[in-house]
């Protein structure tokens, strides 16, 4: 700009903030910090005058100083706005938390505790504009309580006014939920710690089984639970299909029309694990049907999601290559929302899961592979207790057409192993999930086991009647 002001050159630099717009999903939280959007009529008529002034570089925006000095200095002071006299009597140094350590170190712990869970649900509710603190569950994740990228770094600028902390944009996400912030704050201000402290692993005793508490799963034949697999069992029920119509398959170029298929796996609601609708777009179908088939576990075993954020479960998963293309024009999360390997990092992140997470392709063996690392976990105390399990899904024919060129595919989808009549693999879909705990563990939170598992000489298993029974341990009742 100034090098073609310098050259004669009739230039002018105009920058603009925001004007208003229907689309705009973010012009509640400028207006909230004092800039509200720019309205057209007002934003033309500026323009029409600063092109006719003597200024070749100006700002045209609607600053409401009151507002937005205070909250752009909230976390340290800046002297950008010094020469705009507005600007100096809205702004307000930081505070350096003096007087907040001050009537901490003057309460006890428990009430040091209470005094930093007000402070974060006052803040959250001044930020997400609720009438007061009640309307923040101090247990529930701030992206359930509303939270985004914008209003989490405007709950990171009051906190850190109030405390005098320098605190990072990730705040809340480091630690979800105002219980857990609040802790957070309370260890920074007062360098203590309470029930943080490293605990050693402690190994499980030799002669203590490993307890199957809960399980899932979702397999071809229209099997949805552990019931629904036995009764197929019982009933032998042949739940190889016609190839699915839905995914853009040219079904002649197969090599068979059947097989073992999941045909609702596109159904997954991204809200309920907080996904946006974008990111389940371009998610693999394994990362989106795991996660359904580990909160069913999870429920199953009567273990409740929440409760678990923070600690040491593991998460062991099976799963091999992901083939999945997201639509055209779908771009953005591919990485994380394709890549298999990924898998467990998806359970992990989801459920606030801070044990091993570690995803297994060992082809077939994969899910025995990932209990039995689970299992090793458990046996060496690097975590109390584990997910684990495996995946399969098909987004594309690769495997099917490969085989088939290779006269390696059944001609009818059916392996028939070991028999005279074998004429090739087929292929099919499926999730299975397990959560596995000490027998020891289980018995003292009252869990009930459907299977305990310390060596051959002690497994197993119930009378193939009716459905799969659970052992007569004592926290199975």
């Amino acid at each position: 700009m100034h090098r073609l002001t310098a050259d004669g050159v009739p230039a002018r630099l105009v920058a603009w903030s925001a004007w208003e717009s229907t689309s705009d999903g973010s012009a509640a939280h400028r207006r909230a910090n004092g800039l509200p959007a720019l309205d057209p009529d007002l934003a033309a008529t500026a323009l029409g005058r600063a092109l006719g002034g003597p200024e070749r570089s100006l700002v045209l925006a609607d600053v409401r100083w009151e507002t937005f000095a205070p909250a752009f200095t909230a976390t340290r002071r800046s002297a950008l706005f010094d020469d705009i006299p507005a600007a100096a009597l809205g702004a307000t140094a930081t505070e350096d938390g003096g007087s907040l350590r001050e009537e901490l170190a003057a309460l006890g712990e428990p009430e040091r505790a209470e005094r930093l869970l007000a402070l974060v649900r006052t803040a959250a509710a001044d930020v997400l504009g609720h009438g007061g603190a009640d309307a923040v569950e101090p247990d529930l994740p701030f992206r359930d309580l509303g939270f985004d990228s914008l209003t989490a770094v405007d709950l990171r600028g009051a906190l850190g006014a109030a405390t005098g902390l320098a605190l990072p944009a990730t705040l809340v996400f480091d630690h979800p939920t105002p219980d857990a912030l609040a802790a957070h704050l309370l260890a920074e201000l007062t360098g203590t710690r309470p029930g943080t402290e490293p605990v050693a692993a402690v190994a499980a005793p030799d002669d203590d089984p490993i307890a199957i508490v809960g399980m899932s799963c979702r397999y071809p034949g229209g099997v949805r639970s552990p019931e629904d697999l036995w009764r197929l069992l019982l009933d032998e029920t042949d739940a190889i299909g016609p190839a699915p119509t839905g995914r853009g398959w040219d079904l002649t170029a197969l090599g068979t029309k059947e097989g073992g298929f999941l045909h609702d796996v596109a159904d997954f609601d991204p809200g309920f694990f907080g996904i946006s609708p974008r990111e389940a777009m371009v998610m693999d179908p394994q990362q989106r049907i795991v996660l359904e088939a580990a909160w069913e576990a999870w429920e199953r075993a009567g273990i409740d999601p929440a409760q678990l954020r923070g600690t040491d479960a593991g998460v062991f998963v099976g799963g091999g290559s992901g083939d999945y293309r997201p639509p055209a024009g779908q771009v953005g999360h591919a990485q994380t929302a394709q890549s298999a390997s990924l898998i467990s990092g998806r359970l992990a992140y989801t459920f606030g899961l801070e044990g091993p997470a570690v995803t297994v392709d060992t082809a077939c063996s994969s899910s025995l592979v990932a209990l039995h690392q689970a299992v090793q976990a458990l046996r060496t105390g690097e975590c109390s207790v584990a997910l684990a399990g495996g995946v399969t899904v098909m987004s594309t024919p690769v495997g099917f057409v490969e085989f088939g060129e290779l006269g390696a595919l059944s001609p009818d989808g059916r392996c028939r192993a070991f028999a005279d009549t074998a004429d090739g693999t087929g292929w099919s879909e499926g999730v299975g999930m397990l959560v596995v705990e000490r027998l020891s563990d289980a018995r003292g939170t009252g869990t009930r086991c459907w299977r305990c598992c310390a060596g051959p000489r002690s497994t197993r298993t119930g009378p193939r009647t009716g459905s799969p029974r659970r052992t007569g341990c004592p926290s199975s009742g």
